[in-house]
């Protein structure tokens, strides 16, 4: 048993632990106060071909496997959450879906430019579904040639930069989880898509969050992805790597606020010495280091389980309420080993804390992970 990276993920990990040192960690707190998408940001990690680490060469990926993605998504999230969020959205549910699940046609005239600067989106949540995501109001009517789509989406992330959104959509409202299908939607062609409202949040602020609205959006039959009633099974099978890439940006905040803090702590001075020489201070600093060690362990058990084609349910939801609880709980540490300097948005422990609420709601509650995870343990 290896717990080592191998040296191709260790290459990429520190070409982009200095990329995000040098042109995202600078911005960070910026682009969260101006709640500015960073475009320039995504375009530049285009440019190192990062846009699909775990896609296939064959459409311009970078044909990593899941663990170098999850390795990718915790340095960007050591730095940003809402960059790291974009990019995990814009990989694992945006584009990923294209690949597994897509005809040759799909995938060279909608993954391909994915790859190379065009960002992604996946419109599962609705107002009134909630943790049900099944309860879906959303229907998408064949008419002739064409399906009819009507209704609203919730929450969806990227949906306002997005060249492309994978929508979840009622085609037999008789069929129950049969009766879901998904569409591939260009929001910049197709009439009757619109943005209704981009959401101001408690952080993850650069990020921008979406309610879209669908008024007889008319798409052609060829942008049906997979078969009429293939979308449940197409979105658990989605939400098992979403919750790997979740774990892994949980694991980045850790990361980035316990740096924070130790670094802090070692300079920081009273009473004559550093206060990482009092227990209270270095207590924490080392209850931090071993609960990321934990959330990084079941992240990449889980990234190298689904590597090899294993059944990933149980620990990658296992793996997303650890490292989420973790974020949050080695953030809010932070910002106490900071004293009154964490609560100020010159020193990120703030930021940190903020973004790192929402990985205990998005891809799935911890309520509803520990639901998943009782019925894989047969209770």
């Amino acid at each position: 048993m290896d717990f080592d990276l191998p040296n191709e993920h260790r290459m990429i990990r520190d070409t982009v632990r200095d990329f995000c040192e040098a042109e995202i960690e600078p911005i960070a707190q910026e682009i969260e106060d101006e709640h500015r998408f960073p475009a320039e940001i995504f375009e530049e990690l285009a440019d190192l071909d990062l846009m699909g680490v775990p896609i296939s060469e064959e459409y311009d990926g970078a044909g990593g496997d899941t663990l170098m993605y999850a390795v990718v998504a915790e340095e960007l999230g050591r730095v940003s959450g809402s960059v790291a969020l974009s990019y995990v959205a814009h990989t694992s549910l945006g584009s990923k879906p294209i690949e597994m699940f897509g005809t040759d046609e799909q995938k060279e005239k909608w993954l391909r430019p994915l790859m190379n600067g065009e960002m992604g989106a996946w419109a599962l949540t609705e107002p009134s579904s909630g943790s049900d995501a099944s309860d879906m109001d959303t229907m998408a009517e064949k008419d002739g040639d064409e399906y009819v789509i009507n209704g609203t989406k919730q929450f969806i992330t990227n949906a306002n930069v997005a060249n492309s959104v994978l929508v979840k959509a009622v085609t037999d409202p008789d069929a129950g989880y049969g009766g879901i299908s998904t569409f591939i939607v260009d929001p910049n062609n197709d009439d009757g898509f619109e943005v209704s409202t981009v959401w101001d949040k408690m952080g993850l602020n650069a990020s921008p969050t979406c309610e879209l609205q669908f008024d007889d959006v008319r798409i052609p039959e060829d942008r049906l992805l997979g078969e009429e009633g293939e979308g449940w099974e197409q979105t658990k099978k989605t939400l098992n790597g979403g919750r790997i890439s979740i774990a892994a940006i949980s694991t980045g905040l850790a990361q980035g606020a316990f740096e924070a803090a130790r670094d802090y702590s070692t300079e920081r001075e009273q009473f004559g010495q550093p206060i990482s020489k009092f227990d209270a201070i270095r207590d924490k600093v080392v209850d931090m280091d071993r609960k990321i060690e934990r959330a990084r362990l079941l992240t990449h058990k889980a990234a190298a389980m689904y590597d090899d084609g294993e059944d990933v349910t149980r620990i990658s939801s296992l793996a997303k309420l650890d490292a989420s609880e973790v974020a949050r709980e080695v953030a809010e540490d932070s910002v106490q080993v900071h004293g009154g300097y964490g609560y100020t948005e010159d020193f990120s422990p703030q930021r940190f804390y903020r973004d790192a609420k929402l990985m205990e709601i998005g891809e799935g509650t911890s309520e509803i992970q520990h639901l998943v995870i009782g019925r894989e343990l047969g209770l």
